[in-house]
């Protein structure tokens, strides 16, 4: 069995800790915790700590904390020469401390702790120093997913930014269409198969293919009704903004 540490009680942190518990070649060692009650319904009592000093060795420490504590707490770890990652998007290897072995594992999915999740379909992006330390972290990521991908920190950075653009910009969207649909009676369920559809799209389509819509078809009377329609400063320039960039990027239909 290999032995890892998981630092951190958040949403990534208690999602490894259900994904690793159902693994059959990965045994959670300890978890750290300043609060307890975060995680004790997931892993043993006697497994939990709440002091740096009385972390141990094991054959991985994953870091699953806030970007602007990694460096923080890789600096407390209190050994040397060990396996260490972190589980950022944005983050380069190399803000954590170089007294031990260093690493990136980071799972590409957006967490809610209360959402249960394929972990086998999840992407896992990862890096190393060394091809040994790699063969550990590829090793451990191919236990709970089939998605296992060598990404260096310039291109995870980017996959963080494509990832936010495609992700939380578009929920952000969706809150925007279901304001618009409360504010006028309209149930925000009545939206969900077209959303779901064109989720679906991209599975067969590129996304400039599947584009459709008043603006991809310069349809200026549509487009200046909804402009007209729309009260909300935010959310008008909001329009204006992707209209522009779907006529500047995309293909006329």
């Amino acid at each position: 069995m290999i032995q890892i540490n998981i630092i951190g009680s958040g949403n990534v942190a208690q999602h490894l800790i259900k994904a690793f518990s159902a693994s059959k070649i990965v045994e959670i060692k300890q978890v750290f915790s300043r609060k307890t009650e975060a995680i004790h319904h997931l892993v043993d009592f006697d497994k939990i700590v709440t002091d740096y000093n009385d972390l141990q060795t094991a054959d991985l420490h994953i870091i699953a904390v806030s970007d602007n504590a990694i460096t923080e707490v890789s600096e407390q770890l209190p050994f040397n020469n060990q396996l260490v990652v972190h589980t950022s998007g944005t983050s380069p290897i190399d803000v954590l401390n170089e007294k031990n072995r260093r690493g990136v594992f980071y799972p590409l999915q957006t967490f809610s702790k209360n959402k249960e999740i394929d972990y086998s379909v999840i992407p896992f992006c990862l890096e190393a120093e060394n091809t040994a330390d790699f063969k550990i972290l590829e090793t451990i990521a191919k236990s709970i997913s089939t998605a296992v991908y060598s990404i260096s920190s310039d291109q995870r950075k980017a996959l963080h930014v494509a990832a936010v653009f495609a992700s939380n910009f578009t929920n952000h969207l969706y809150h925007l269409g279901q304001e618009i649909c409360e504010e006028n009676q309209l149930p925000f369920a009545i939206l969900k198969p077209l959303i779901q559809e064109t989720a679906d799209k991209i599975n067969t389509l590129d996304p400039i293919d599947a584009q459709t819509g008043p603006a991809i078809r310069h349809d200026s009377n549509t487009i200046d009704a909804h402009l007209t329609f729309l009260q909300d400063e935010n959310k008008k320039n909001i329009y204006k903004i992707l209209t522009q960039s779907i006529q500047h990027n995309g293909k006329k239909l």
